[in-house]
């Protein structure tokens, strides 16, 4: 999708973290079609951050990649830093960097729990309270937070990722309340299981059997719904979490 001059989001700045691919590659393309500048987070730099970036630019929009480890909140006010010098403004924070550690409850350990609390509920914070000061100057911004389906469905070997994700709605609902004089939006968005060019073994076509409407959810899906949320058809909606699972769960 090349970006639009006329978009709902022209003008518009935003900050996609985990951005290199699936989902929040996915995300800062959607986003940058509707014309905002984005700002895609690493933890590394590497190719595929790169090459989006560039896509992006090739096709007249504006596109830079910024490393940082987002779960550390020096690195995290850094990169909000960052993205105002460079853009001057920042309007949207997509919360997307995740660490996933899947174990038995008795088998997970101290650091794989704080490693996936960092990267999933620390980072989201971390970014959203380095954030709201430069959105408040420029009369609010939309947060959208990615959270997952294991926070409302559990799942065995998910003790982790479930809390975190679970922590992502309730630091959605505070911060709404909190920001919403700012005119500054807070929503989750919770995919289900999205089909990212993984094979498709049994496993994964026996849960995508289950699903209602009957297939895995598409990256552009996942996208097009957080574009929404941050457009001005979206300008009423704060402190929900969508459910974006084909029906998987309906919460």
């Amino acid at each position: 999708m090349s970006p639009s001059d006329d978009g709902e989001l022209a003008g518009r700045v935003a900050l996609i973290t985990g951005a290199a691919r699936n989902i929040g590659a996915g995300i800062a393309t959607e986003l940058a079609a509707a014309g905002a500048a984005v700002a895609i987070n690493v933890r590394t730099p590497g190719p595929e951050a790169d090459a989006l970036a560039a896509g992006i630019n090739d096709h007249g929009g504006r596109a830079m990649v910024l490393p940082a480890d987002v779960g550390d909140p020096e690195d995290a006010a850094a990169l909000v830093e960052a993205v105002e010098r460079h853009f001057g403004r920042l309007d949207i924070l997509v919360n997307n960097a995740s660490v996933r550690v899947y174990r038995p409850v008795e088998e997970l350990t101290v650091a794989d729990w704080r490693m996936v609390m960092a990267s999933n509920l620390d980072a989201a914070f971390f970014c959203a309270q380095a954030a709201v000061p430069v959105m408040r100057q420029f009369g609010g911004g939309s947060i959208v937070n990615i959270g997952g389906q294991a926070a409302h469905s559990g799942g065995a070997g998910r003790a982790a990722i479930a809390a975190a994700k679970a922590g992502l709605v309730g630091l959605t609902r505070a911060l709404a309340i909190e920001l919403a004089s700012a005119g500054i939006r807070v929503n989750c968005l919770s995919p289900g299981i999205v089909e990212t060019g993984r094979e498709l073994t049994p496993a994964l076509a026996q849960a995508a059997s289950r699903v209602p409407l009957g297939r895995l959810g598409e990256i552009g899906e996942i996208a097009a719904t957080v574009r929404f949320l941050c457009s001005p058809g979206g300008a009423y909606i704060t402190g929900q979490t969508l459910q974006v699972n084909g029906g998987a769960y309906l919460g």
